[in-house]
């Protein structure tokens, strides 16, 4: 009898160690939306980066110097 009360106080005893151990489904969520919103911001970031280089480069000043040009060649041929 003592060892199926021993068994159970030790079944017990290791089932509230292990939820104490466990984050609660609140405390999940909130890691989760933290993590959701850190890689927003990253990608955010990474998305500017790229937008800057991308308008600064040899390939973007000469396409929008040579719109520029046949832009001002219709005019031009309209007056």
């Amino acid at each position: 009898m003592r060892l199926y009360l021993a068994v159970a106080v030790l079944m017990l005893a290791f089932v509230a160690y292990t939820e104490a151990q466990d984050d609660t489904i609140e405390e999940r969520f909130s890691a989760f939306t933290d993590r959701v919103a850190e890689m927003s911001r990253n990608l955010a970031e990474k998305a500017k980066a790229n937008m800057q280089e991308f308008q600064s480069s040899e390939f973007a000043t000469k396409a929008k110097n040579w719109i520029t040009e046949r832009v001002e060649a219709v005019k031009n041929s309209f007056n």
